[in-house]
């Protein structure tokens, strides 16, 4: 399964990219852009082709997912541990963020899965990451229901590693975004995981 997350900020001609990352077999979009207004929402999902509605995940304005067809939520640790996801529960699919193997091992079924970062050192926030140790706790997986998604710093140079560890899913953000051909990027990490 490959995740891509949008850049906090709207870019040129993201939703285009989005819209052809999904014509070649994106899972997952989300669409994390935390200081755009309901309107400004409305009209980036609007943007995107009606068929991949299901396929995206809110991170604000929730309220817009029965308009859009959209089930699915994430939440930050914070939001998770003052339960501001509890309402969503029942009827959506949830998700939510990690950074550590401990944390991950404790989180109830109730979560769909979960990015656990950083993996490797950050693309976009440059020094995040450079001493993390994720990747050698990942080992350490004892929860069965919920599903663990690689994030930070994965690229098509390095996504086979996250695959040959015992994740689900890789999600990418930096390579992508900051990427001239973020299209190209996105099928060769896409052609890594089909091979």
């Amino acid at each position: 399964m490959i995740l891509v997350i949008t850049p906090e900020l709207i870019v040129p001609n993201e939703t285009d990219t989005i819209n052809q990352m999904f014509q070649e077999g994106l899972d997952l979009l989300h669409i994390r852009k935390p200081w755009i207004t309901r309107d400004e929402m409305t009209e980036f999902i609007s943007q995107i082709d009606d068929v991949f509605h299901s396929q995206l995940v809110l991170h604000t304005h929730f309220d817009l997912g029965k308009e859009y067809n959209i089930s699915r939520f994430h939440f930050r640790e914070i939001d998770r541990k003052e339960e501001v996801y509890k309402p969503f529960a029942e009827e959506n699919i949830i998700s939510t963020s990690v950074h550590d193997i401990t944390t991950y091992n404790t989180l109830d079924k109730e979560w769909d899965y979960t990015f656990i970062s950083p993996f490797f050192p950050s693309i976009s926030k440059k020094g995040y990451g450079l001493d993390s140790t994720i990747k050698h706790e990942i080992a350490q997986r004892n929860n069965p229901d919920v599903k663990l998604i690689a994030l930070g710093g994965i690229d098509q140079n390095n996504i086979h590693e996250v695959f040959d560890t015992n994740v689900d899913g890789a999600a990418l953000l930096g390579a992508i975004w900051e990427s001239e051909e973020p299209l190209k990027v996105f099928k060769e990490c896409r052609n890594v995981l089909m091979s």
